[in-house]
Order: C-alpha cells, then sequence, then structure tokens
C-alpha cells in the first residue's frame, strides 16, 4: 500500500511539475463577437463553444472554431420563461456528459450594485438548444445562499465523483464550494443539508471557473483588481481541499485593462479562448507555450 501511494503522489507531482514549467500564456488576437450584450463567460462542449451574456434578456449563442476565429453557427437560446427575462446575467453553465446541467445567475438587488442575489438553474440542456427558451426546460431554480458573493457553476471531479463547483466573486472571505450535483437538482437552497460537499478559501475576484479533468487541476479566472486586469491560478484541486485553502501552482497575468470574464482550453491545452465584457475586442485567442 504504501508502494502504491507514493506511487500515485510522485506521478502527481510529475504532472504537476511539467504542468508548471510550461505554462505560458500569450495573446494572439483580440476580435469582436457580437449580440452577447456584455459576454460573461464561455463553454465548450464536445467541439462547440457556447458564449453566453446579458443583452436585452440573458442569451447563450453557439459557435465554431476556425483558425484564429469563431464563426457563428446561427443557434442562440434566450434565458427566459414565458418571454419573460430569467436568467438575466448567467455566470456560468456547469456541464459534465449525462449529469444535470446546471447554469449561474446573479440578480442585482439596489442600483449601487453592492447587493447581489446569486441564483443557480437546473436545466434541460438539449430542450433549451433545441426549442430556444426556457420554456418547459426549467428543472429546478436553486437559491445559492451558502455563497458569499456570486455563483458561476462548473463540473470539477474530486475522488473518482464528480462535483458542481462555483466561487465568490468579492473582495474578502471568498471560498471555492463543491455541491453534491444530485442533491443540487431537487433542493431550493444550496445551504440545506448535505448540498456543500466540501469547501476552501480562495484569492478575490474570481469571475468564473475551468476544469482541467485529466490533471487535477482548477483554474480560477480571475482580475487582478475588482473589474480589471487579467488572471489565472492553477490549482491543485485535492490539495486545496484537503489544507482548506487555494493550492497554487502558477499564476499568469495577462496586459489587458478590461474585465476578464471567462476562459476555456479548446481541443487540448495549446490554445483557449478569454472573454471579456467589452462591447469591442471582447474574445481573445490565447497561445500556451513552454
Amino acid at each position: 500500500m504504501k508502494i502504491i501511494l507514493f506511487s500515485t503522489t510522485l506521478a502527481l507531482a510529475i504532472v504537476t511539475l511539467s504542468f508548471n514549467a510550461i505554462v505560458d500564456m500569450k495573446i494572439e488576437r483580440s476580435f469582436t463577437i457580437d449580440s452577447l450584450g456584455a459576454c460573461q463567460g464561455i463553454s465548450y462542449q464536445q467541439g462547440k463553444l457556447f458564449l453566453y451574456g446579458d443583452r436585452e434578456t440573458g442569451v447563450i449563442r453557439e459557435y465554431r472554431e476556425d483558425a484564429d476565429s469563431l464563426v457563428y453557427l446561427g443557434h442562440e437560446m434566450k434565458l427566459t420563461l414565458h418571454d419573460t427575462d430569467v436568467i438575466n446575467h448567467p455566470t456560468g453553465i456547469a456541464y459534465h456528459e449525462k449529469d444535470p446541467v446546471f447554469i449561474g445567475n446573479s440578480i442585482r438587488l439596489n442600483k449601487e450594485g453592492t447587493l447581489w442575489k446569486a441564483m443557480i438553474y437546473c436545466v434541460n440542456w438539449q430542450g433549451l438548444q433545441r426549442t430556444g427558451s426556457l420554456d418547459g426546460n426549467l428543472i429546478n431554480t436553486i437559491e445559492d445562499d451558502a455563497c458569499i458573493q456570486g455563483t458561476r457553476p462548473e463540473y470539477v471531479q474530486y475522488g473518482n465523483k464528480w462535483f458542481v463547483a462555483t466561487a465568490d466573486y468579492g473582495g474578502k472571505a471568498n471560498e471555492v464550494r463543491l455541491y453534491d450535483p444530485a442533491l443540487l437538482k431537487k433542493v431550493k437552497r444550496t445551504s440545506e443539508k448535505g448540498v456543500v460537499f466540501k469547501k476552501f478559501t480562495c484569492d478575490p475576484w474570481v469571475q468564473n471557473l475551468h476544469w482541467m479533468a485529466d490533471k487535477g487541476i482548477l483554474v480560477l479566472i480571475q482580475n487582478q483588481v475588482e473589474g480589471r486586469k487579467w488572471r489565472f491560478a492553477f490549482l491543485d484541486l485535492d490539495k486545496s481541499i484537503r489544507d482548506g485553502k487555494q493550492s497554487v501552482i502558477k499564476v499568469v497575468d495577462l496586459s489587458p485593462e478590461n474585465e476578464l470574464e471567462g476562459f476555456t482550453f479548446l481541443k487540448d491545452y495549446t490554445r483557449g479562448i478569454a472573454v471579456s465584457s467589452s462591447r469591442r475586442n471582447n474574445a481573445t485567442m490565447i497561445s500556451v507555450q513552454d
């Protein structure tokens, strides 16, 4: 048993060191994706890219990669129910194979933007894509009252089970939390018994999460300061959970001054796409090199 444990730990250390050595993220080019309002994130699913934003209603649009740009596939989903805007400020799409799909939302409670209510929606993802709205496709509405500020769901694997991870955006007391998806699909509040499985503290201004499944690495997609400058923090998820605080493998800061909202790697870890809330040049191709 000791030999197996040593081998597993050594293998993980080699992967971590190798990843730490090669990550150098460089901006290739930026371009404009229209009709999203302020883009709030990007989700890569089986070769397709879903960008979401807060236009006159919350909206998700489907794209494919084409060389150093994106091509719109003519498929749009409005996050409305009976023509009423429901997910007005989408903040994350948690997708993993046949598991339930969750979409996050932040609801502004005052005009100053200092008070927010975080919501998570369990949706019929195939139905939403087919019909283009939440009509008949909204399975459950959950108040994320276990959060400190905001919600941004993303599937991660811990042990041999998949969980919905989320993180806070605020300037202090931030956490990453892991929710049990089977319970999350049924409850009305994330504070209900058993929903929060594990949690750990993290740095502020997390806008989104990205899971590197074969490396056990969780990427915090962040701003360096509130609402400005780009930061990517690569965490060892297992160690972060064991320690109760983020275990950083590497931090990469990039130069844009606008508000980074989301990021995804593409087919491998050599290229990725970052999105911002800017009206122009809101999508950026990023190369990852050694």
